[in-house]
């Protein structure tokens, strides 16, 4: 079981101090544990009208991280002990931007405004502005479907900034490795990163030097097919043998080569997609977006 400063009794305890003093339905509540772990505080009160947050010390712009994702309104409830006694106090974060957490303690945190009916496949506008050409959000959500992520899995994502976003944020509990090969995809991974408040995201510059030696273990890669493809295949599987492989590309020279390159590897492919996508446009035009091969292969041994 994952050490926390937080047991059962600890978190028990809280709950009843919580329900003694504020008006909240315990069945609806999500509970979330920031301690010693890299979890997404910020896309958790997104889709969720009622989280209760249990926080170590030294989180001095958690507030203000808040406020900048637009989470003004969203109400505090706390108190200002790290026990659950004494006087309970609320504020919106609107008005705490400036306070940080000095503590360990629990904080109940109202978003009423919570989008609950949250669908895989962001709008492109959402993320930031930057050298990335994101991939339409139809195609996405069915990379997304593809990958089939649980909240624990590890994944590692080569050049595919938005796909590590969503990625992210559902493998709460597990991590996501973006490998950005251009330093200017990196700014714009780490400008998405802050955005959405991603603890789980952790950007490198490739595959090399033992770099995977020192990450979670991902058994997923979601690779966007380039030149690199064969020795980033190779290095993956030598840290996880049997690691899931998604690849996405448009060049037809890649798609013909990936059957030799996998029986090189010892993978074999379980599925191939075609993604094609139209839409209609202001003037009723129809508008074709670039239609993407999403190849699926596994180890033969797995």
């Amino acid at each position: 079981m994952e050490q926390t400063m937080f047991n059962n009794e600890v978190i028990l305890s809280w709950l009843r101090y919580f329900s003694e003093n504020v008006d909240i339905n315990l069945a609806k509540l999500k509970m979330l544990d920031i301690t010693g772990r890299n979890k997404n505080l910020i896309p958790t009160v997104m889709s969720n009208r009622a989280v209760l947050v249990f926080t170590d010390a030294g989180h001095p712009e958690i507030f203000y991280d808040m406020w900048n994702a637009e989470l003004g309104d969203c109400v505090i409830w706390y108190n200002e002990g790290s026990d659950p006694v004494g006087p309970i106090k609320h504020d919106r974060v609107s008005d705490m931007i400036n306070r940080g957490i000095n503590a360990s303690a629990a904080m109940l945190i109202l978003n009423p405004n919570a989008a609950t009916n949250y669908q895989i496949g962001i709008d492109n506008s959402r993320f930031a502005c930057g050298s990335v050409q994101y991939v339409c959000r139809e195609a996405r959500a069915v990379i997304i479907s593809k990958l089939n992520l649980g909240d624990q899995n590890n994944i590692c994502i080569i050049s595919g900034e938005s796909i590590a976003v969503e990625a992210a944020m559902i493998a709460a509990e597990g991590s996501v490795i973006a490998v950005e090969y251009d330093r200017r995809d990196r700014n714009t991974m780490e400008c998405n990163v802050e955005k959405f408040g991603l603890s789980n995201v952790i950007i490198v510059d490739s595959l090399e030097d033992g770099i995977l030696d020192k990450l979670p273990v991902p058994d997923i890669a979601f690779i966007v097919a380039s030149p690199r493809i064969g020795s980033e295949i190779k290095s993956l599987l030598a840290i996880n043998p049997f690691i899931d492989f998604v690849i996405y590309t448009y060049d037809f020279e890649t798609l013909t080569s990936l059957p030799a390159l996998f029986m090189e590897n010892g993978l074999e492919r379980t599925e191939a997609v075609l993604i094609e996508v139209s839409r209609v446009n202001s003037k009723s035009m129809i508008e074709p977006f670039p239609a993407p091969w999403l190849i699926s292969a596994r180890s033969v041994k797995g």
